[in-house]
């Protein structure tokens, strides 16, 4: 049933209101509960689903992005004829860059047919969630449908921020709203996930059709609601695989949903479950050391982190990590307190700074004595806060932070060397 099944994961996504963690990095490259990418749980499904020839559609700021799926995607048996392939934009088709989702499937046709493949699924990288697509796919063949989107159910409120469909008993689509914002408060709607399967002969027409016509050039505005009154179209509803009372699936569009989700993974019984065997979650692991905690001066200094996550190479250096996620090769240096608060690989804490309520982008140096999201008119002065009081420190924010140098790395050990102070 998988062997004729082709993957295309559309990460080419600016992620603007994410900005600035992808002022230099795609969205889906934007790191996620410690070491992991946004991709990786898009990936992971793949893996998890028996699905193994992956086409992945880049476009804006992919250095990171292609680094990271280097490094930790080659796990695929070439002479089984699987694959996760990266494609950048190619201009085959035309002298633009990918207009929409569906022109850039329908820009990588090429690779797409040399597969030979009966379908296609369609899958975004920037979403966080848990999915057997090989269950998705089945219904699709039982149903003998021509395309088959995943849906999930969502307040009549939150519409405004979805495509919202319409289906007969039969789970046979009869109608497609792209973001309605008239719909009665109070009751629930069925939402496209993004996530789509189509057979490649309804397909491919559709995509020529539309890339001839005046059109946006996207599943959900157009495609989908073009085949619907043609072929067989279906909804599939959300199974979960996180195993918890509620279906969780995430976009993470925003600053301050980015950062609920990442504290939600600190807690006792989170809403996401990092820790199943059964549904593994991949990444690339860096060569690194296992985080260490050191210093108990009977209460004068002690590394000690409670309620987070601490990823490979940190060093806790006689200070006090709660309710945070850690990213790898993260360095805390001594009488620090960083409270509900994510940092980002290779960032620096020089000694006695407060940090609270912080995201710190990668390879930031957070000065001695810093006080980050303790005085929110001092923070909005000098960095990026969201609506609700999050402060985000990146490389920019100098002269009160800044990028890791050799002489920052020297002061602190020195500071480190010489013991209190």
């Amino acid at each position: 049933m998988l062997d004729d099944v082709v993957v295309m994961v559309l990460a080419g996504g600016v992620g603007e209101r994410l900005f600035p963690l992808t002022k230099e990095r795609a969205k889906p490259a934007v790191y996620f509960g410690g070491p992991y990418r946004i991709i990786d749980f898009t990936l992971s499904n793949c893996l998890n689903s028996g699905l193994r020839k992956i086409f992945i559609a880049l476009q804006y700021k992919s250095l990171s992005l292609t680094r990271h799926l280097r490094f930790g995607w080659s796990v695929v048996a070439d002479e089984l004829g699987e694959f996760v392939e990266v494609l950048h934009p190619q201009k085959r088709v035309g002298e633009h860059w990918y207009q929409g989702t569906a022109d850039a499937v329908y820009q990588n046709l090429y690779s797409i047919q040399r597969e030979e493949p009966r379908h296609l699924i369609v899958l975004s990288g920037d979403h966080v969630y848990k999915m057997d697509y090989a269950r998705m796919l089945r219904f699709h063949l039982d149903r003998g449908a021509a395309a088959t989107l995943a849906v999930i159910e969502v307040p009549t409120e939150e519409a405004y921020r979805f495509g919202v469909i319409q289906v007969d008993g039969d789970e046979r689509l009869t109608g497609f709203l792209e973001k309605p914002k008239d719909l009665p408060a109070g009751q629930q709607t069925l939402a496209s996930m993004g996530i789509y399967i189509f057979n490649m002969d309804v397909l491919v027409p559709a995509l020529e059709e539309d890339a001839r016509a005046a059109t946006s050039h996207d599943f959900g505005k157009d495609i989908i609601p073009s085949l619907i009154s043609r072929v067989p179209v279906y909804a599939y509803r959300f199974t979960d695989e996180n195993k918890k009372a509620s279906k969780y699936w995430r976009d993470i569009g925003t600053l301050d949903a980015y950062y609920e989700a990442n504290m939600d993974l600190c807690h006792v019984n989170p809403e996401f479950n990092l820790y199943d065997p059964e549904w593994p979650v991949r990444t690339h692991q860096v060569q690194a050391p296992p985080a260490k905690f050191v210093f108990a001066d009977e209460g004068r200094r002690s590394g000690l982190a409670l309620d987070s996550l601490i990823s490979a190479g940190c060093i806790i250096s006689g200070s006090s990590i709660r309710g945070s996620v850690l990213c790898p090769n993260v360095r805390v240096h001594s009488f620090c307190s960083v409270e509900e608060s994510i940092l980002m690989p290779g960032v620096r804490v020089g000694r006695h700074a407060r940090l609270r309520r912080t995201i710190v982008d990668r390879d930031v140096f957070i000065p001695r004595g810093a006080m980050i999201g303790v005085n929110e008119e001092e923070d909005r002065r000098r960095h990026t806060v969201t609506e609700r009081g999050i402060v985000i420190v990146t490389k920019e924010d100098e002269p009160y932070v800044g990028a890791i140098s050799e002489d920052s790395l020297r002061n602190e050990a020195e500071f480190d060397a010489r013991g209190s102070g």
